[in-house]
């Protein structure tokens, strides 16, 4: 295995060399995947895995039905390392420099070295489980923005969404959540009014009002958020921010217009207004999402994405882009309230996208979103729930119910039977917010006790 590994990166390798000195200018057609084993002598497994690395760090490009082509000889090149150096003798100074490791003797740092910890067991999974050689940041707390690698992984994916980034504007961190928190921390405080969706994403709700901020709601269309209320809100509390899902949104499963995009950009403009683009689904989005920092070129929009709403729940890797300056002040809190996030993690997902996973695990994904989401709507139409928005690519449908049925009355009778439900007072700033509703989950509607108790529960 290690050695199949090798002989990839070694042929991807040569192809790199071969494009960063012209030699295989942009647009050029490679060899056919058989052409090319026959032509190295190994497996066309082998050609795959080397093309997929070339595919995930941006040096060529497939095209259905033709191949693939060279795409640049310079596809990602990070902003300049900052040459400042901050003394390590206040609280954030002395993180940083136990994160970045400026000083050549280390007489005040926190943690053993990393070198007593790589013969221990985890270090010997790490050796069996990964191809990659150098293991020492394993065992550090990691960069303070994130392992490098990745955000250089992050910031291709957004030029892709046409959200032009570099790695140092992108900040790692534990989850779209934790993304969400430490803008938060950065930007509001007690007695500050912040706008939200509603029905909208409810731990939005909590973390704002934990903060002790005047949370108040702007209610969500099929297509965005109300912008006339919008508006109103603006001029009645004068807020800080706007938190906003634009794309397969949660809990509606419903995607924002473009001229609703283009119209709340001009509103933010208008009100000096920050807005906050949450968008957990763009990795299995179509490529031709509208994106409001694409629109806006992350001049008052910060975006958050996450690849633990791809890849696993428990796989806690998300991230940031924003402009420098806010990127740096985002950092600083990181550092003080976590200190760093998972290197390893970080790894993990880096690695799974240089070899190409991560691309075909999308791929697989996306195809049974979409079927599932057609069997969800036949399913729950087949009970006489035909007002579902059109799903849009996203894990949730918005079922309203019918008139007289209570959702948080109907989770508590289904809880007796074992079956969770997600009524729409959860999503809601209060309880009496909006005509009643279930979130559904795609991946369940079709469960036939799910349905045997919702065929009861409306007929009834």
């Amino acid at each position: 295995m290690a050695g199949y590994i090798a002989r990839a990166q070694q042929i991807a390798d040569t192809l790199i060399q071969q494009i960063e000195s012209g030699r295989l200018a942009p647009g050029t057609r490679l060899p056919s995947i058989r052409v090319a084993a026959e032509g190295h002598g190994v497996s066309k497994n082998t050609v795959t895995d080397a093309y997929d690395r070339l595919v995930a760090t941006g040096f060529i490009s497939p095209r259905r039905g033709s191949g693939f082509y060279v795409q640049s000889a310079n596809p990602s090149q990070p902003a300049p390392a900052s040459e400042h150096v901050t003394e390590a003798v206040d609280l954030v100074s002395l993180l940083r420099e136990q994160l970045n490791q400026h000083y050549e003797v280390r007489a005040g740092d926190g943690r053993l070295p990393a070198s007593w910890m790589e013969s221990s067991e985890i270090g010997r999974y790490l050796k069996r489980t990964s191809n990659v050689s150098d293991y020492a940041d394993d065992f550090e707390y990691g960069r303070p923005q994130g392992l490098q690698a990745l955000r250089e992984d992050v910031a291709r994916a957004l030029a892709e969404r046409a959200i032009n980034a570099t790695p140092d504007q992108v900040l790692m961190t534990f989850g779209a959540n934790h993304a969400l928190d430490l803008i938060v921390r950065h930007f509001v405080d007690a007695n500050d009014v912040v706008l939200v969706e509603t029905p909208g994403y409810y731990p939005m709700f909590g973390k704002l009002k934990l903060q002790k901020a005047r949370v108040v709601g702007v209610n969500r269309e099929t297509d965005g958020p109300d912008l006339d209320m919008l508006e109103e809100k603006i001029r009645q509390w004068r807020p800080k921010l706007l938190f906003v899902q634009p794309m397969a949104h949660n809990p509606t499963g419903t995607s924002m217009s473009l001229q609703k995009m283009h119209r709340l950009l001009t509103i933010a403009e208008k009100h000096d207004l920050v807005v906050i683009e949450d968008d957990p689904f763009a990795d299995i989005l179509p490529k031709s999402t509208p994106h409001l920092a694409s629109l806006d070129a992350l001049n008052r929009v910060i975006y958050v994405g996450t690849f633990s709403k791809t890849l696993s729940a428990s796989l806690r890797c998300g991230y940031i882009a924003a402009s420098p300056d806010l990127i740096d002040s985002l950092t600083d809190i990181k550092m003080l309230t976590v200190v760093s996030s998972s290197g390893i993690t970080e790894r993990i997902v880096h690695e799974m996208i240089v070899r190409g996973r991560y691309r075909r695990h999308l791929k697989r994904l996306r195809d049974r979103v979409a079927n599932a989401s057609i069997d969800a709507v036949s399913a729950l139409g087949s009970l006489g729930v035909n007002s579902i928005e059109s799903p849009t690519d996203g894990y949730y449908l918005w079922c309203p119910l019918p008139a007289g049925i209570d959702g948080m009355e109907l989770a508590h009778q289904a809880a007796k039977q074992g079956i969770f439900l997600a009524p729409s007072n959860l999503f809601h700033l209060s309880e009496n917010g909006g005509s009643s509703a279930l979130r559904v989950n795609i991946a369940h509607a079709n469960n036939h006790k799910f349905l045997s108790f919702m065929r009861g529960a409306l007929a009834s």
